[in-house]
């Protein structure tokens, strides 16, 4: 009965002398082992056998058997086939006369599917089933032990958040299997992208999730930052066709932002909403202010109807200008908001803030029928162009307003310059389609928009009847930067255009190299910096009175700089004594401070740019009570067109001088030193007249 049992494959048997040896073993697990029996008698069962190991458990055969207490449900696989089946053992220990050990005697059984399924569902609970990535509840469980155990060994860790833009437009038009497939193959550049020790989830729909231990420099996650976003808005090839979509990231770093993992992941999903909100394809890091920042946007948003039932917007304008001539041939309109409490929202910022608005289609309509209004008094040589929200575009009754603003203002329809985005043709074929003819039969001017950002088709220009072709600003971009590739790109869309018998235009332009490359790309109309940023209406009501409206490079021009920390109180440190200055100017390597007298060059300060953010420098310039320091490191880009130090005064120095060990919150971190500032040490230098001094 017993061979025939063994035989079944139901069950087998084993045993083992004192020494832990084999002295038997049925001859089927000999064959399912594929291994010959006289092979494994006689050897030790803990080198015959070795634990099948699943995520976070294991035993060990050797210390079971050596406890000499009976055991079940062990489950082997054979040493020398790690991939052959799995076994469950049992044992029971064999005692003689005066308890002496004889051995081991016991069973086991084949349990290969039941060990493969439930590891399987193990996985499953722990891994994304579509990019194999973990999912969000091991991300938590990974990131949350992590810090725990970092917190106790004073170590950093850095955790990012990935959104991806653009990618519902993929969904939505090329079906959800080819949303899967772009998922799988954005899981695939995100692990190639980092070269580091770290882990990556996919914590559900389009948002992704990397824990990067061991790091806290800024200057390094903003690189990674910036080759992550790289990689994945390169073009993606799918069954379904080709797209290109983009990414935003959010970065925290731990202690410096949280001790705890829910502080730290909040962190970093604040710094990617103020990514998404900074434009889209950017990163940012986690600072103080962004919670307020936050709030303060959501309430501009609840705001803004009331911005247009009060008129509080208004436009201004950005020459476009001809590559031969180089006179003025239309101007594109940009909205601005005269906020009561804000004062003036520059084109830029509103244009974030619109951007997820209801009222997007609402201030589009604005735009187009003040646009027509202003430009009915200006000379009919010169055009209006207006970019057109792809919510208003679809809208039923668009092509309506766009016929009433014209009639009300009397505006020539071939001065209306309408700048639509490749965006449209993701909405419904027939309303896209239809809208475009009634627009041309309008007999407006239609600007093919953002040409080049990665929905391009030749089949978008075969189906419209578009003036001409906006050359994406990220290509013309990538042009300045890499030259030859790019402006091998450019020069094909320029001829593609020309074909076509449509007009080139290229934005953006800051630079004279890049103008002078463009120029031979033969692109036919230019707008950017180099020439002018936006201006008001006097400006163009002065231009517009004399001759010819014509604007010459300057290359000494460039696009202003957000000056987010111009003017702004901070301190600055010197022999243990901190002083409260203004901070007039900040640069990469230096800044412009003032409210100090008497401040010798080569004196050394400690700046104290709030958050933790130390920066050792040097006088270079003094001036009365004004001066030029220079910074001992340089400072890095925060993503968001502001700069920050590479590193900040972990909260576990803090600790160790007595402070209590907690996130580094906003504001002054006067006598952070274990509160040796300010404390027995004379000022060595007055404050200059009119200075406050708090």
């Amino acid at each position: 009965m017993l061979d025939e049992l063994e035989r079944s494959g139901l069950g087998w048997f084993w045993a083992s002398d004192a020494s832990g040896k084999l002295t038997y073993i049925s001859a089927a697990i000999a064959e399912r082992l594929e291994l010959p029996l006289e092979d494994l008698l006689g050897q030790p069962l803990g080198t015959i056998f070795a634990a099948a190991e699943r995520e976070g458990r294991s035993k060990s055969l050797p210390l079971m058997l050596g406890a000499r207490k009976a055991f079940s449900g062990m489950a082997v696989r054979a040493a020398r086939r790690p991939a052959g089946p799995v076994l469950r053992l049992a044992g029971q220990p064999v005692f003689g006369d005066g308890e002496r050990f004889h051995g081991f005697r016991g069973t086991g059984a084949d349990i290969s599917e039941e060990f493969h399924r439930e590891e399987e569902t193990a996985r499953l609970a722990r891994y994304d089933s579509l990019t194999g990535l973990s999912n969000r509840h091991r991300m938590a469980h990974q990131i949350e032990t992590t810090l725990t155990a970092f917190k106790a060994a004073r170590r950093n860790c850095a955790v990012m958040m990935l959104d991806l833009d653009r990618f519902k437009h993929v969904n939505d038009t090329m079906g959800h299997p080819a949303g899967d497939a772009l998922l799988k193959q954005v899981a695939e550049r995100l692990t190639r992208a980092i070269d580091r020790e770290c882990e990556i989830g996919r914590l559900g729909g389009d948002e992704f999730q990397v824990m990067l231990p061991d790091i806290d420099d800024r200057g390094e996650l903003g690189e990674l930052a910036a080759k992550i976003i790289a990689m994945l808005r390169q073009p993606y090839s799918l069954d379904e066709g080709r797209c290109v979509i983009g990414a935003s990231v959010g970065i925290a770093i731990a202690p410096h932002d949280g001790v705890t993992c829910e502080e730290i992941v909040r962190a970093a999903d604040l710094a990617l909403y103020a990514a998404k909100n900074g434009g889209r394809g950017q990163f940012r890091f986690f600072s103080g202010e962004l919670e307020n920042e936050t709030i303060f946007r959501r309430r501009l948003e609840q705001h803004l109807g009331e911005a247009l039932r009060e008129e509080q917007l208004f436009l201004r304008y950005e020459p476009i200008v001809d590559a031969a001539s180089q006179s003025v041939q239309a101007l594109e309109a940009h909205v601005c908001w005269n906020h009561a409490e804000r004062g003036i929202i520059d084109e830029e910022e509103f244009a974030q803030i619109v951007e997820g608005s209801s009222l997007l289609g609402e201030v589009g309509a604005w735009a187009i029928t003040e646009a027509c209004r202003r430009a009915s008094e200006w000379p009919d040589s010169l055009r209006i162009a207006v970019d057109v929200p792809v919510p208003l575009f679809l809208s039923e009754g668009f092509v309506a307003q766009v016929g009433e603003a014209l009639e009300a203002t009397g505006l020539a329809p071939g001065r209306l310059e309408l700048e639509i985005s490749e965006a449209v043709f993701f909405g419904d074929t027939s309303i896209v389609d239809r809208t475009l003819a009634s627009l041309f039969k309008l007999g407006v001017r239609m600007t093919l928009d953002e040409f080049g950002s990665g929905y391009s088709s030749l089949a978008y220009l075969r189906r419209a009847p578009f003036d001409a072709i906006k050359i994406d600003q990220r290509l013309v971009a990538e042009a300045e930067r890499h030259d030859s590739r790019e402006l091998g790109l450019v020069r094909a869309i320029v001829a593609l255009a020309g074909a076509l018998q449509m007009d080139t235009i290229a934005n953006g332009i800051e630079s004279a190299p890049l103008l002078a490359s463009l120029n031979d790309c033969g692109v036919r109309y230019l707008q950017g910096p180099i020439f002018s940023e936006p201006v008001d209406e006097e400006t163009v009501a002065q231009e517009i009175a004399g001759d010819a409206w014509k604007i010459e490079p300057g290359s000494d021009r460039a696009r202003r700089a957000r000056r987010r920390t111009v003017f702004r109180k901070i301190q600055v440190i010197h022999d243990d004594y901190a002083y409260e200055v203004t901070l007039r100017n900040l640069s990469r390597t230096g800044a412009l401070i003032q409210g100090l007298a008497d401040v010798p060059k080569g004196t050394q300060f400690v700046v104290d740019l709030g958050g933790g953010q130390l920066a050792v420098a040097t006088v270079i310039r003094s001036s009365g009570d004004t001066q030029g320091l220079e910074f001992e490191q340089s400072l890095v880009d925060d993503g968001s067109g502001g700069l920050v130090t590479r590193n900040r005064v972990s909260p576990y120095a803090l600790a160790s001088a007595g402070a209590p060990l907690a996130a580094l919150a906003p504001g002054s971190y006067q006598g952070m030193m274990g509160g040796l500032i300010d404390q027995g040490a004379a000022p060595k230098f007055g404050y200059a007249p009119g200075a406050r001094h708090e």
